[in-house]
């Protein structure tokens, strides 16, 4: 099938099955004319949408809410389709991403602010919250609805309008939720959609205009350099959510068997294609062959999804050939599928924290595992990352967990869990893994510029 977006370009690009690698769609390929173009619908409806009630705004979120329930299964056929990953796991994406939307029209309606006398008296201050403006959003391949909502529902209860540029890889979800959006009372021009395989070109026109007050970028930490060099320029509101390389602490005293069925989770969901995917492995030397006995017996009953494309393939391959050359071995190894961009859920040992497969975000199907005595000497290993995203620690006391999770530079740690995404808590990471927070109350603060006057009481 071939989608159009509202773009005046003739030109189109395919849209692959990493399952098969088929060609299920042909989407029109956005250009600077369209970039522009959104520009101007957002620009243009941002005065009226900034203006209505925050009320309003909340029950148009709601209803979006509402009719992403509703559409889940069409929404998961479409991610399973051109993501890869299980329906199963496509239709647990669909419930998060709309959760944003029902977290958000929650949001929009707390508007704070403060009043108070200033201290040396005879003025009175008043502080206020205002949408920061026109916002441009990039979002990645690897949740095509969640990375969409999360950005676009707290930008809209805010009341900013958003041009959006999906990845090429997973353009027709991002298509499909702004209809929704459409369906559910957002009025023309508040969203614009701009899929494309110039994403340079696209995004490099929205951050040298003057109108976009607002980036928001959900991609690798190369990438994301880049375009704060470029919003540097500006000086633009920047929101960063970047690369991550977490470590998976399990201590002596920890329940293998929830450490086991943590890890599972943490590790494998969309075969490892997550920045919070658990790559670094620390398990203590007292629990590590039990660990990894009955870690292995899981891997092996695993076939997990494709990655998305050949390149990915070819990369995490290399990884583990050189990690192998080097002295690590693999242990047990899941099933693979035949025909498309598939890696078989993968466990290797013996690595050490020095290994590029130990330094470098796999994004894969792959566990490092590392072992450990001393505590102090672990957690300078696992800290030693320019990456801070996400960890994660399985102990048998709270405070152990506590005060482990408490040492490790990251802005997120899921503590004898092996998730820790959820709409209403801040998610975001430390030193390279980025800038701002999405989710949570911080969520709308990301699209909302401060106020204040000061007032004469004489």
């Amino acid at each position: 099938m071939t989608i159009t977006a509202p773009t005046a370009s003739t030109s189109t690009f395919a849209v692959h099955d990493p399952a098969t690698t088929e060609v299920i769609a042909r989407v029109a390929d956005g250009t600077a004319v369209e970039a522009r173009a959104a520009v101007d619908a957002a620009a243009a409806a941002f005065p009226s949408w900034a203006a209505t009630a925050p009320r309003v705004r909340a029950e148009v979120l709601r209803r979006a809410y509402e009719l992403i329930v509703a559409d889940t299964e069409h929404l998961a056929a479409l991610i399973h389709s051109e993501n890869g990953k299980s329906l199963d796991d496509a239709r647990a994406e669909v419930a998060y991403a709309a959760e944003f939307f029902r977290w958000f029209s929650e949001e929009a309606v707390r508007t704070e602010g403060s009043y108070g006398e200033s201290p040396a008296g005879g003025t009175r201050t008043i502080v206020t919250h205002r949408p920061v403006g026109v916002a441009a959003l990039v979002t990645p391949w690897n949740f095509p609805a969640a990375m969409a909502t999360r950005k676009i529902a707290p930008a809209l209860a805010a009341g900013c309008t958003v041009v959006l540029k999906p990845a090429a890889e997973t353009p027709l979800t991002a298509l499909a939720i702004a209809e929704l959006l459409r369906e559910a009372g957002v009025p023309d021009g508040v969203v614009g959609v701009v899929p494309t395989t110039s994403p340079a070109e696209v995004v490099s026109t929205w951050l040298t205009d003057d109108r976009v007050r607002k980036v928001s970028f959900t991609g690798s930490t190369g990438v994301g350099k880049v375009l704060l060099k470029q919003a540097a320029d500006r000086v633009l509101n920047s929101s960063m959510e970047l690369g991550g390389n977490a470590p998976f602490v399990v201590t002596a005293d920890a329940d293998v068997e929830a450490a086991v069925a943590g890890a599972l989770i943490a590790k494998f969901r969309n075969a490892g294609q997550a920045c919070t995917a658990a790559n670094r492995f620390f398990v203590h030397e007292d629990v590590a062959d039990v660990f990894v006995a009955r870690f292995g017996e899981a891997v092996e009953t695993l076939q997990v999804a494709p990655l998305i494309s050949a390149k990915a393939v070819d990369g995490v391959t290399a990884l583990v050939d050189e990690a192998v050359d080097a002295g690590a071995r693999v242990t047990h190894l899941g099933a693979t599928g035949s025909d498309g961009w598939f890696y078989p859920a993968t466990l290797l040992v013996d690595v050490r924290p020095d290994m590029r497969i130990a330094r470098e975000e796999i994004f894969g199907p792959v566990v490092s595992l590392i072992t450990w005595r001393d505590e102090a000497t672990m957690l300078a290993q696992a800290n030693d990352s320019e990456f801070g995203l996400a960890a994660y620690v399985y102990a048998g006391r709270l405070q152990d967990a506590l005060r482990i999770a408490e040492a490790l530079d990251a802005g997120m740690v899921g503590v004898n869990r092996g998730v820790v995404s959820d709409p209403s808590t801040p998610f975001g990471g430390v030193k390279q893994s980025g800038i701002g927070r999405e989710g949570a109350r911080e969520g709308i603060r990301e699209y909302q510029e401060t106020q204040y006057f000061s007032v004469s009481w004489s």
